[in-house]
């Protein structure tokens, strides 16, 4: 008897689990989704209906708006965020204030820009992910060719030692060279390194952390500039000066600057966002380097970390807060949360989740795909807002994709007026820190150079941007944002082809 007391006892306490395991993953649907939305999804009881009291189109609509207000930014916020912006940009520019500023504004010893009379042939290397590219420039009066070819990092040089990873570029540029029979040229090349380095001269970047997916031993905190000279030194079948180490951002401006001479800004809106700018040397008090002529120097000033201390509180919604907290880097790059590809997609997601929870759309019934995290791709903002008003063409092959067949006309309006708030909101955003950079440059006409997917595919960033510049620079200020081409591999050509006229 008491053997079977015992085994029952057992029995009984794995049941106990068992249902504890099953209560704790309905809550955590339940949190997931919103009850309301679960009740939404179960079958009515016979002679009764699970919807919800009808509510007309107007008075839904309404109430989708005033869900969006907490993603709307007038002028007057847009102002507050430009004050806090220059703040920051003091305190990162500061000697004593930079340890704890979170926008670190380095100096990218890039002191001048293009002036069309660069000639010659140039390489550059573009390395920023599982591929990279080398590409040999000619530039002359009027003149400019591009070649360029893309190689693959297989993962085992990923996550190999340094020294593999190297070695694997120097050859992959030997073979560049000698199959279009450049001989012992010596080419000047401009390396464009996009992982996070502390520059410490043109020619000089230490590794900071590695990044998307690499883990290459040996190589943080060494200048890797010094380390493709080692790796190019071991093949000595190459003649290859590296004239200048950079990242996209500093690219893009460069890219532009060589078409366009007023250019002093470089914009990225894409999977991240960063700028950089023209400054003069008297208000960078990090400069520890000649102070001649030109008394300016280009800094890459990192503003994805703006907000990092708090100061951007009063303009993040609760959706700003809960995918920082399902990120890999929570409470890093909030700034960068509010405007970047890599995140807005999803913030409409958390939008539309909280309205079906509501039941304001699609009748309250979502969809497994929806209830996904990350299921609503950036590009789909840019769909959306490519149709033309009343055309829900595009909104409709998207919902279908995400289970969302149900939807009517009202809800696809509604969908598209989300998307317009958020991409609007990113728009204004950067907008902001536009006009500060050049509210700081004070020249009477600024060309921004602009690169990055949000910018490039949304079909109306320039405009919801160039817009809201005009309301807050300076007034007589005169300024134009120009798309430009190739900053990472072009730019870096041009960065080695002005040190080389300089030289």
């Amino acid at each position: 008897m008491e053997i079977v007391a015992a085994a029952d006892s057992d029995e009984r306490g794995l049941a106990l689990i068992q249902v504890a395991s099953v209560v704790h993953k309905v809550l955590a649907f339940l949190r997931g989704i919103g009850l309301q939305a679960l009740l939404h999804r179960l079958p009515a009881a016979p002679g009764t209906s699970s919807a919800m009291p009808a509510m007309s189109e107007e008075a839904t609509r309404n109430k989708v708006k005033e869900v969006c207000d907490s993603l709307v930014l007038n002028d007057e916020a847009c102002r507050e965020v430009c004050a806090r912006l220059e703040e920051e940009l003091n305190k990162g520019l500061g000697k004593e204030t930079n340890p704890e500023a979170p926008i670190k504004c380095f100096p990218t010893y890039v002191r001048e820009l293009p002036n069309g009379k660069e000639a010659g042939r140039f390489l550059a290397l573009d390395l920023g992910g599982t591929n990279f590219r080398v590409l040999l420039i000619e530039l002359g009066e009027g003149k400019f060719r591009m070649d360029s070819r893309i190689y693959a990092v297989p993962q085992p040089i990923m996550i190999g030692p340094g020294s593999g990873l190297f070695d694997h570029i120097a050859e992959c540029m030997s073979s560049f060279v000698k199959d279009r029979d450049l001989g012992d040229e010596i080419l000047p090349l401009g390396f464009t390194f996009s992982f996070p380095c502390k520059q410490e001269g043109l020619t000089k970047a230490r590794l900071a952390r590695w990044t998307k997916g690499f883990k290459c031993e040996g190589v943080e905190g060494r200048d890797v500039v010094e380390l493709l000279k080692q790796a190019i030194a071991r093949r000595g079948d190459v003649q290859i000066k590296v004239y200048a180490v950079l990242n996209d951002t500093t690219g893009t401006l460069m890219s532009c600057a060589w078409k366009n001479h007023n250019c002093r800004i470089g914009l990225i809106v894409g999977t991240g966002t960063n700028a950089c700018y023209m400054e003069k040397l008297d208000k960078v008090e990090l400069w520890d380097d000649a102070v001649d002529d030109p008394r300016q120097v280009v800094i890459n000033t990192e503003w994805g970390a703006f907000g990092d201390n708090g100061c951007l509180e009063f303009v993040r919604t609760e959706y700003d807060h809960n995918i920082d907290r399902e990120s890999l880097n929570p409470g890093k790059q909030l700034f960068e949360k509010m405007i970047s590809g890599m995140y807005m997609g999803e913030i409409v997601r958390q939008v539309l989740i909280q309205l079906v929870a509501d039941g304001l759309l699609f009748d309250g019934q979502g969809s497994d795909i929806l209830d996904e995290k990350g299921s609503f791709f950036t590009k789909y903002i840019s769909e959306i807002e490519s149709d033309k008003i009343g055309d829900f063409s595009n909104c409709r092959m998207i919902l279908e994709e995400l289970g969302l067949g149900h939807a009517t006309d009202a809800d696809c309006a509604n969908v598209r007026y989300i998307c317009e708030s958020v991409s609007r909101r990113a728009a204004h955003l950067a907008a902001s820190g536009v006009a500060v950079l050049l509210n700081r440059i004070r020249e009477d006409s600024v060309t921004v150079a602009v690169d990055g997917s949000v910018y490039r595919f949304h079909p109306h960033f320039h405009n919801l941007m160039t817009e809201k510049i005009s309301h807050l620079i300076n007034p007589g200020q005169k300024f134009d944002l120009m798309l430009s081409e190739d900053g990472s591999g072009r730019g870096a050509a041009l960065v080695a082809a002005v040190a080389s006229r300089l030289r």
